[in-house]
């Protein structure tokens, strides 16, 4: 049963209708697989969405860590080349600069000052006079050589370390 209420200025009046237990008990099971089923599909909708999230992100972590990569392989020939010569030809530094200009695209400041940083020593090592095996062993025996890609390595590891725990 239903109470409805009729507004008159100076009465109210409750009028009782009578409500069928059969159309009770089918909007019942209507409004109930409603529910439920809009449930089951929000669920579906908010796991889909965090598994495509975390498999973005796992995607972004490798691509960086294979141009971190490429470019740390690419600076340690180029700092082993300085020691021993001076910059001939200047396309020598192309690969680097072309790995520079790609982690600019997506990586963070830190890591993207650590790149430059790293460029700029070996670029002035190339400048600079050539070392003999003999002085280089001497800088490293004495810890007056300084890894330019240590920098570099340890922004990057942080950077990725970050990534990894928004995960």
């Amino acid at each position: 049963m239903s109470i409805r209420h009729d507004h008159d200025f100076a009465t109210t009046h409750i009028v009782a209708l009578p409500m069928d237990n059969a159309l009770i008990t089918a909007m019942a099971g209507v409004f109930g697989s409603l529910v439920g089923g809009s449930s089951t599909v929000a669920a579906t909708w908010v796991t889909q969405r965090t598994l495509g999230k975390r498999d973005l992100v796992r995607v972004e972590i490798r691509k960086r860590e294979a141009l971190y990569g490429q470019f740390i392989s690419e600076c340690s020939r180029r700092v082993v080349d300085s020691f021993e010569r001076t910059l001939e030809k200047p396309e020598t530094l192309v690969p680097l600069y072309e790995l520079l200009n790609r982690i600019r695209l997506g990586a963070s400041d830190a890591v993207l000052h650590a790149a430059e940083r790293a460029l700029l020593v070996i670029t002035e090592q190339y400048f600079g006079p050539n070392l003999s095996l003999e002085e280089v062993r001497e800088k490293i025996r004495d810890g007056r050589a300084v890894d330019p890609l240590r920098g570099f390595a340890e922004a990057c590891r942080a950077e990725l370390k970050g990534v990894r725990a928004a995960l």
